[in-house]
C-alpha cells in the first residue's frame, strides 16, 4: 500500500468501523435496557389488575375471578401468563392463557420482595417474569402470605431489538459509507500540492521545466525551496564537471593532431591505418566524456534511447574494427525496445560487452535485449546479455574481472577496464552485472540487469 491517500482512508475507515461499532454496542444496549424497563413497567401493571382482582372466599381462601379484564390472559398460548402460588410453592390459580404449560416456580422470595428476571420454560421458551410475595390480610384480622406472578415471552421483544439493530446497522452503514465517500474527496483536493510536486518533478526530468514552481501550501513551501536548490546544485556540479572535461579535452587535442600528422608522415599505409582508427576511437572517447556532463547539465532527464538503432550503430563499427575476424552477430532485441537513460551510457555499456565479446569470439557473437520484470518495451528496466562462442571466464576469476586494471591475457590489446566500466554503469542505474557460461555457445555469457527507474 504505498499510497499515501489509500492509507489515510484505510485508517479513516478503520477508525470509523471502531467508533461506529463501539456506538452501534452501546445503542444496542441502551435499546435493550429500555425495552427491558418498559416490560417490566407492563408486567407491574398486569400484576397490579391481579391483586385488585383478587377476593377472598367465604372459606376466607383468597380465589380469582372467573374472567379477568386481560383478554390476553383468557387466551391459550397468547405468551402472556399469571398464577399464584401459596409460599410453599403450592399453585393456588393459574391463568387460562397458561394451559398446558407448567410456569418456573423461580427462587423464593421474602414477603413485600418484588423480583423481576429472566427464566425459561420446560421446551426452552424464554421468559421476562416479574413476582411479588405479599401477605394479605382477611377480613377477621388474620393474614395469608401468597406469591403473585406475571410472565411473558420475549419472542415480541427480541422481535423488536431484532429489527431496531437492522436499522442501527443499515444506518450506521449508510453512514460511513458516505463519510468514506467525503472524505475521499476532501483527500483529493488535499493532496493535490504533492500531485502537483510529482508533474513538475516529473516534467524537469523531461526538460520542459527548469525548477519547481512556488505555488505551494506552507508546510511544502519548504520542501520545493530545496528541492530547488539540490537542482541548481546539480548543474552547477555539472558545469563545474563539463568545464574540467572541456579543458581536458583541449588539452589532448593539439597532442592527438600532431601524432596524426607524423604517422601520416611515415610510409606504410597498413601502419598509418591501424594507428589512425586508434586514435579515431581516442578522439570519440574524448567527445563522449564531455558529452556526458553537458548533456546532464541541460536537463536532468532519462531520455528514451531506441536502442535498435544503437546496437546497429555499434555492430557496424565493430564489423570494420574486426573485419580481419569477421564476427557473425545474432541479435535478438525485442521490437521497440527502449532504455531510459543517457545515451552515450547505453553505448559504453553495450559497446564494451560487444568489443570483448568480438575479441576473445572464436567467430559468433549474440546480443539479446529483453526489458525487466515482464514490463512493455517502452520501459525503462531491461536485461541486457552478450554471449560468444569464445574461451570463457572461469567462475573463479570472474569477480577478479569487474576490477578496474584486472586482465585474464596480458598479451591482448586493452587496459582491463572494459566490464568494471559496465559495472559501474549499471550500479549508477540501481542495476547488477553477472558472468557466467553460455550454455549453448560455450563461451562467456554476461548479463546486465537494469531495473525500471518507477517501481510504480
Amino acid at each position: 500500500m504505498n499510497s499515501l491517500s489509500s492509507r489515510l482512508l484505510v485508517s479513516v475507515s478503520v477508525l470509523l468501523l471502531f467508533f461506529f461499532g463501539a456506538t452501534t454496542a452501546v445503542l444496542d444496549r441502551a435499546f435493550t435496557e429500555a425495552g427491558e424497563q418498559a416490560r417490566q413497567d407492563i408486567l407491574d401493571g398486569h400484576l397490579v389488575g391481579l391483586l385488585a382482582a383478587a377476593e377472598p372466599d367465604e372459606t376466607g381462601r383468597l380465589v380469582m375471578p372467573e374472567r379477568l379484564r386481560e383478554p390476553r390472559l383468557e387466551r391459550i398460548g397468547s405468551g402472556l401468563y399469571a398464577e399464584m402460588r401459596a409460599v410453599d410453592g403450592t399453585v393456588l390459580w393459574r391463568s387460562r392463557s397458561a394451559l398446558g404449560f407448567e410456569i418456573p416456580a423461580g427462587a423464593s422470595l421474602d414477603l413485600g420482595e418484588h423480583r423481576f428476571t429472566r427464566e425459561t420454560l420446560a421446551d426452552g421458551t424464554p421468559l421476562l417474569t416479574l413476582s411479588l410475595a405479599v401477605d394479605w390480610e382477611l377480613d377477621n384480622g388474620a393474614s395469608q402470605p401468597y406469591v403473585f406472578k406475571v410472565a411473558e415471552t420475549l419472542d415480541g421483544f427480541n422481535a423488536q431489538v431484532a429489527g431496531f439493530r437492522r436499522q442501527l446497522f443499515g444506518w450506521f452503514a449508510a453512514v460511513a459509507l458516505t463519510m468514506v465517500l467525503a472524505f475521499s474527496m476532501l483527500l483529493r483536493g488535499l493532496l493535490k500540492p504533492l500531485r502537483q510536486i510529482e508533474t513538475e518533478i516529473t516534467e524537469i526530468e523531461e526538460g520542459d521545466r527548469a525548477s519547481l514552481s512556488g505555488q505551494f501550501p506552507t508546510e511544502l513551501k519548504g520542501v520545493a525551496r530545496n528541492l530547488n536548490l539540490l537542482i541548481d546544485s546539480e548543474r552547477a556540479r555539472s558545469d563545474r564537471y563539463r568545464y574540467t572535461l572541456d579543458n581536458l579535452a583541449h588539452s589532448l587535442k593539439t597532442p592527438l593532431a600532431a601524432m596524426r600528422a607524423l604517422l601520416n608522415d611515415r610510409e606504410g599505409g597498413d601502419f598509418s591505418r591501424r594507428y589512425n582508427e586508434q586514435i579515431d576511437r581516442m578522439d570519440e572517447i574524448v567527445r563522449y566524456q564531455l558529452r556526458k556532463p553537458a548533456a546532464s547539465a541541460d536537463q536532468l532527464v532519462l531520455v528514451p534511447v531506441p536502442v535498435e538503432k544503437e546496437v546497429a550503430r555499434l555492430i557496424d563499427g565493430l564489423r570494420k574494427v574486426y573485419r580481419d575476424k569477421q564476427p557473425e552477430f545474432d541479435v535478438r532485441i525485442e521490437k521497440g525496445m527502449q532504455f531510459r537513460g543517457d545515451t552515450g551510457d547505453f553505448l559504453e555499456l553495450a559497446g564494451n560487452l560487444l568489443d570483448n565479446a568480438c575479441k576473445w569470439c572464436a567467430r559468433r557473437v549474440r546480443i539479446a535485449i529483453v526489458p525487466s520484470s515482464g514490463r512493455s518495451a517502452a520501459a525503462s528496466g531491461m536485461v541486457l546479455t552478450v554471449a560468444d562462442d569464445g574461451p570463457g571466464i572461469p567462475q573463479e576469476a570472474a569477480d577478479a574481472l569487474l576490477q578496474r586494471g584486472m586482465r585474464l591475457d596480458e598479451s591482448t590489446p586493452g587496459h582491463g577496464i572494459g566490464l568494471a566500466v559496465v559495472k559501474d554503469i549499471a550500479r549508477s542505474y540501481g542495476g547488477q552485472l553477472v558472468i557466467q557460461q553460455a550454455a549453448d555457445l560455450g563461451g562467456a555469457e554476461i548479463i546486465v540487469s537494469i531495473p525500471p527507474v518507477s517501481a510504480g
